[in-house]
């Protein structure tokens, strides 16, 4: 691909726009929570522990309930999930995540919408979702259980 002046116009507005998220109030109150649940040593080891649980739980999964370790990991997994999950500061940094997830949802929802109504845009929200029909499968009943 040839760089243009419009391709050098495009990805400096591009950066400009990175930089606007980064600074933005979502940007630091994820970082916040990120540092608070890091730089607590015993929280973080906790969620290193769980990651390597994580990997013992995919190994006992491709052998099932015939791996000699199933029942131990899959009861722990739970039990870890559970106590991490209802941690304060790992819930903040969900919370967190998500506020974050939205601007960038919302940010890419209007980049897409003025090139074209046409252009897909991945989104975790259904709201910038860019299927705003049934789709292809329309008639037969499938991904919005419509018929024609």
């Amino acid at each position: 691909m040839i760089m243009t002046y419009e391709w050098a116009e495009i990805t400096d507005f591009a950066d400009e726009l990175s930089q606007m998220i980064l600074q933005s109030e979502q940007a630091d109150l994820y970082r916040e929570a990120y540092r608070s649940v890091y730089n607590d040593k015993e929280l973080s080891n906790e969620i290193h522990a769980f990651a390597r649980l994580k990997d013992q739980y995919e190994e006992v999964q491709r052998f099932g309930k015939y791996h000699p370790e199933y029942a131990r990991v899959m009861k722990q997994i739970r039990v870890d999930k559970r106590r991490l999950d209802l941690n304060e500061d790992i819930a903040h940094l969900r919370l967190m995540e998500n506020e974050l997830q939205d601007l960038m949802d919302q940010v890419s929802f209007i980049i897409g919408r003025s090139v074209s109504e046409a252009v897909k845009i991945p989104s975790s929200n259904p709201f910038f979702s860019s299927d705003s029909s049934c789709g292809g499968s329309c008639g037969t009943g499938g991904g919005c259980s419509c018929s024609a």
